[in-house]
């Protein structure tokens, strides 16, 4: 029997593609059938997704041969000069501890503040202009868009000046046609470059001036290195934020009873040859692992289709973060942001409501990773 193709759709709205949970009970570890014809290992299962993402036996760098790429663009991206996310140790491991300093908890700790201040105005406007209106207002563009977007500016350090206007290029990058993404890219790079070259000259208190003075001017990193690095911390968790604050407000308003416990307690709004999954992956084959359908693995998690505000879990097990080297470095930045956004806009927004009914509500792609487009509310 052929493979099924990769990615699959999901069958409605947000929720994972259906064929997940069939393999994971039926098949676990699967050939699939990529866009390009090529054919790739799959994994479903939490154990073996972890296993997967700690092996030293399988590649993170794109440029090896039989890396499975799901998509056209990855095979322009592998043009462009790799960062740590795609390289293996040592390499790897040498490149990100340039950067782990800036984002460990105690790090973040500091920035709290901040991301309070910033969560803080956003739902602050995002309120008014409802006010002023008196109709619906998309919570994709008017909140979920700008939190992550000002927050991780500020880290990186672009004048305040700024951000509006790169704003604009990081929401379309983020959701529109791919010829208006690829020019958004594109002007955000050469501001990250125009600003990596004013940071080596005149260095500030900020991570990109970090990277110069400690990295740059001590022959540790290219200047272009720099600008690789700094494009990728501004890009790579963006779209995922988004999606994640728009689902999850949207996930609580389809669940009244656990939302009116998170206005009563917004504590609540705090993961060479190989065998994997009783299959042996050769070498030269490529493996791709299914964290979203990891973390509903029912071996792992009871009942993980149900929402459960109260679900008591470890945070290292939550594979959207990844596993193993290369889990995703901005994790307790990313955690900070969404226990902001969650313990303030229902104290701030008690009366927030979904405009449209839940049919009538636009979803990304449903082969492209689950978001919601427009989330229209009245306040």
């Amino acid at each position: 029997m052929a493979p099924p193709e990769f990615p699959f759709a999901r069958d409605n709205g947000y929720q994972p593609p259906s064929l997940n949970q069939k393999l994971r009970h039926e098949c676990p570890a699967t050939k699939v059938k990529l866009y390009d014809g090529s054919e790739s290992w799959l994994f479903l299962k939490h154990k073996d997704i972890c296993q997967a993402l700690s092996s030293e036996h399988l590649s993170a760098d794109r440029r090896t041969p039989g890396y499975p790429e799901i998509h056209s663009g990855g095979h322009k991206a592998k043009e462009a000069h790799p960062t740590f996310v795609n390289l293996d140790n040592p390499e790897h491991n040498k490149q990100r501890n340039m950067l782990e300093d800036a984002f460990t908890p105690g790090a973040i700790e500091k920035l709290k503040p901040m991301i309070q201040e910033t969560v803080n105005h956003v739902i602050d406007d995002f309120v008014r202009r409802y006010q002023e209106q008196n109709s619906p207002i998309d919570l994709i563009e008017e909140l979920a868009t700008p939190i992550p977007t000002q927050i991780i500016y500020r880290v990186l350090g672009v004048p305040d000046k700024d951000i509006p206007r790169l704003s604009q290029d990081s929401a379309v990058r983020t959701g529109t046609s791919r010829t208006a993404a690829e020019q958004s890219d594109q002007n955000l790079q050469d501001y990250m470059a125009s600003l990596v070259d004013t940071r080596i000259e005149k260095p500030q208190d900020d991570m990109i001036s970090k990277l110069a003075s400690e990295q740059y001017h001590k022959g540790r990193l290219s200047r272009d290195d720099i600008v690789q690095i700094s494009f990728m911390i501004l890009t790579a968790g963006n779209a995922a934020l988004i999606n994640s604050i728009g689902l999850g407000v949207l996930t609580l308003l389809q669940h009244p009873d656990q939302l009116g416990e998170l206005k009563k307690d917004s504590s609540l709004a705090p993961q060479s040859d190989t065998q994997i999954g009783g299959v042996t992956v050769h070498k030269g084959e490529s493996v791709i692992c299914s964290v979203q359908s990891g973390d509903r693995d029912e071996d792992k998690t009871e009942k993980p289709e149900s929402f459960d505000i109260h679900r008591k879990y470890s945070g290292e097990d939550v594979l959207g973060f990844g596993y193993g080297p290369h889990r995703c470095l901005g994790e307790a930045l990313s955690r900070a942001e969404l226990e902001a956004v969650f313990a303030t806009l229902f104290q701030k927004a008690p009366e927030l409501k979904l405009a449209v009914k839940f049919e009538e509500l636009e979803f990304s792609d449903p082969k492209q990773n689950a978001g919601v487009t427009k989330l229209p509310d009245t306040v």
